[in-house]
């Protein structure tokens, strides 16, 4: 890749926060904390679906495969933001910058989908309820997770690979705190409009259809709970749903104004807030969504607690 004056570029400079330097050391704390909850909120939720039977279902099968994913996409930006704080410069390498796109798009584009596969686990809970052990065997819950990581990896593999196919002439300093796309490409002195519309293309089909599949399960949803004739039975049915629905909003909400708005330069501070939001607070609050949000993991909880204490 050759710059203008024809050296070839080994590096990028993450600009990241640049005009918050004196914030820096408290930006630092505040984000190792986020980052050290969000370590052992997920950590914790998975050990705890391992070992808890009760918990030993398809939608818990998911969840805990959402904590998986949700670390690896968060430790692939995180940590390198936690060291440009407190280090001298703020460089990634070539090769680094590369690895860290295609970690963090396959693991986050994965999910979208395991959202979805959540949303369809829901859906025949609720209206299917007699056929549910049937419709979601285990090998159809391996299938639907399978394809979750393949769609991720795909996406982030054809993406990844023609990013950097491209020259980079005009500068080596990307105006965000990790290597993501629609910098990167800023950067480029080649034609980009194909790899923008690739983009476009991935990122609209990925959440055009992850949402679709979400929203028509709880018109389903919503019409099976209409039709239950007790208000316990429906609040019941739909606080198996509030958890995944809350964490569908926030996810989807934040993701949708990243890479879906017109971005201007005056939108990219606000773009970094958004990513920010979506790659190292959404990670942390996950677990307590389901946590504090659902029955069952509560009860897990405190079963857990009865036999260490």
């Amino acid at each position: 890749m050759e710059q203008n004056n024809g050296t070839k570029v080994t590096e990028f400079i993450l600009l990241g926060f640049a005009g918050q330097h004196k914030f820096w050391l408290v930006l630092f704390i505040v984000f190792l904390v986020i980052y050290v909850v969000t370590l052992v909120n997920n950590i914790g939720l998975i050990l705890l679906i391992k070992i808890e039977s009760s918990l030993h279902t398809p939608m818990y099968f998911f969840l805990q495969n959402l904590a998986f994913v949700d670390l690896c996409y968060t430790s692939a930006i995180t940590p390198k933001m936690l060291q440009n704080f407190v280090g001298t410069e703020q460089s990634i390498s070539f090769v680094g910058c590369i690895v860290q796109l295609l970690v963090y798009g396959a693991f986050a584009t994965s999910d979208c989908y395991i959202l979805a596969a959540m949303a369809v686990d829901r859906y025949v809970a609720i209206c299917n309820p007699l056929r549910y052990p049937t419709v979601m065997s285990q090998r159809v819950c391996i299938q639907l997770l399978i394809g979750s990581y393949f769609m991720g990896f795909l996406n982030a593999s054809v993406n990844t690979s023609f990013t950097f196919s491209l020259n980079f002439c005009t500068s080596n300093k990307i105006n965000h705190f990790f290597c993501d796309e629609p910098p990167i490409l800023a950067l480029s002195c080649s034609n980009i409009y194909f790899s923008i519309m690739l983009l476009a293309a991935f990122v609209g089909f990925n959440l055009t259809f992850t949402v679709l599949v979400v929203i028509f399960s709880y018109l389903f949803i919503l019409a099976a709970i209409l039709k239950i004739s007790s208000a316990a039975g429906k609040k019941k049915a739909f606080s198996t749903c509030a958890s995944h629905l809350t964490a569908v909003s926030i996810f989807y909400g934040t993701l949708s104004y990243m890479y879906l708005h017109h971005s201007t330069i005056e939108s990219q501070e606000q773009e970094k807030m958004a990513s920010v939001f979506y790659g190292v607070m959404i990670p942390m609050l996950n677990p307590l969504i389901y946590s504090l949000r659902n029955q069952d993991v509560r009860e897990a909880l405190k079963g857990v607690g009865k036999k260490c204490f």
